[in-house]
């Protein structure tokens, strides 16, 4: 299949993105990795680093490395060793949120985004490399998850501890993620039995399949949030369900075609702007907009879950590719330093001043990992 754009994003991806990133986007002096940098592509001195970054960047330089980026395997093994010596406070305190620049704690809150991310990170490491710690540390990762944020005699997982706040679909759509690719990674039942549990959690509690919709918030007992908190519906993540749910269903047989068609129906629909084709930060339940402004990584995922649908009912997939392809190279990659983004793009299609947030790069570099995968 000769989708479009294909050779723009593999020039991007391997001789802009991958060589900026390991030159600029390292702390050779402290270790880790840079949470941000300026327009002018200079480390923008955030004064903490985030421990799903680093996690989001060992993954990018670990795919990197199999896809033929070979510096990558030893700036994903830098990212694995920061992580594992700095963030980890222990098996009754798991990973930290945050830590100084200089690796000291900062915020050692246990947050299941977070640990979602280093097992996802740990998982592309081990397929890099077959390395055995990296296995250990997924386990690890996964005993305190189910040990200490798991939801006792309910149902799912809480968000952060202590939890504060509504309940969150979105940890739990990347623990889903990161237990698909430890499941690849090793075979092992234990990441599949995550996902299955959480993937019946999605089916029947965070998406409606009659309104089509994805809420973000909930109850302790996962009600719908109350108010307009409750009717918050991201496109970007019904279109990333979209894409990790055909996964589930190649990856371990799931029965979910009914929900991927209607997460991505949905946000075709209401989530996608008709004219421009830039993909919503927000909107509501009934389709409303609420932020027409477009930060860089909904548009990504709408390209996964086109590729979803082709790989589903053999829905063409050059269409969303041409289009989003096009926005991200024309709006956001395109208009600054090679390799580097604006992170947001207003209603009127300007982008907003700012820096180039590292976390991105997951984002843009697995949706264009995903049309090299399909485009042979």
């Amino acid at each position: 299949m000769a989708l479009p754009h294909s050779q723009t994003i593999k020039h991007w991806m391997f001789n802009d993105a991958l060589p900026w990133w390991a030159a600029n986007g390292v702390d050779r002096k402290d270790g880790g990795y840079v949470e941000q940098v300026t327009p002018a592509g200079v480390d923008a001195g955030i004064m903490f680093k985030r421990t799903r970054v680093t996690a989001r960047q060992i993954y990018v330089f670990s795919h990197g490395y199999m896809l033929g980026f070979a510096p990558g395997l030893d700036l994903a093994q830098d990212g694995v060793d920061y992580l594992t010596s700095k963030a980890w406070l222990g098996p009754d305190k798991g990973f930290a949120r945050r830590l100084t620049r200089e690796g000291a704690l900062l915020d050692p809150t246990p947050d299941l985004y977070d640990h979602a991310f280093v097992l996802f990170a740990l998982a592309w490491h081990h397929k890099a490399t077959g390395n055995q710690a990296s296995r250990d540390w997924m386990h690890r990762t996964l005993d305190y998850i189910e040990t200490h944020l798991k939801v006792s005699g309910g149902e799912g997982f809480w968000h952060e501890l202590p939890p504060t706040g509504w309940r969150q679909q979105n940890p739990h759509m990347h623990l889903t993620e990161a237990c698909l690719a430890a499941f690849e990674a090793t075979g092992e039942a234990r990441f599949a039995t995550v996902a299955n549990e959480i993937v019946g959690v999605f089916t029947s509690r965070f998406f409606d399949l009659k309104s089509q919709t994805l809420a973000e918030y909930f109850t302790n007992d996962l009600a719908r949030a109350t108010g307009d908190d409750g009717r918050i519906v991201e496109p970007g993540h019904q279109l990333e369900w979209a894409w990790i749910l055909n996964s589930c269903r190649k990856l371990l047989g799931l029965e979910v075609a009914p929900q991927i068609r209607a997460l991505a129906s949905f946000a075709e629909t209401n989530g996608v702007d008709p004219v421009t084709k830039i993909t919503f930060n927000t909107v509501r339940d009934d389709g409303t907009p609420i932020d027409r402004a477009s930060r860089t990584w909904p548009n990504t995922e709408r390209i996964k879950a086109a590729i979803a649908l082709y790989e589903l009912d053999g829905v063409d997939p050059a269409p969303v590719i041409q289009s989003s392809a096009g926005i991200l190279f024309d709006r956001y990659l395109g208009r600054t330093l090679p390799g580097t983004w604006v992170d947001v793009v207003d209603a009127s299609g300007q982008p907003v001043p700012g820096n180039a947030p590292a976390s991105t790069l997951y984002h843009v570099f697995l949706a264009f990992a995903e049309v090299l995968r399909i485009n042979r």
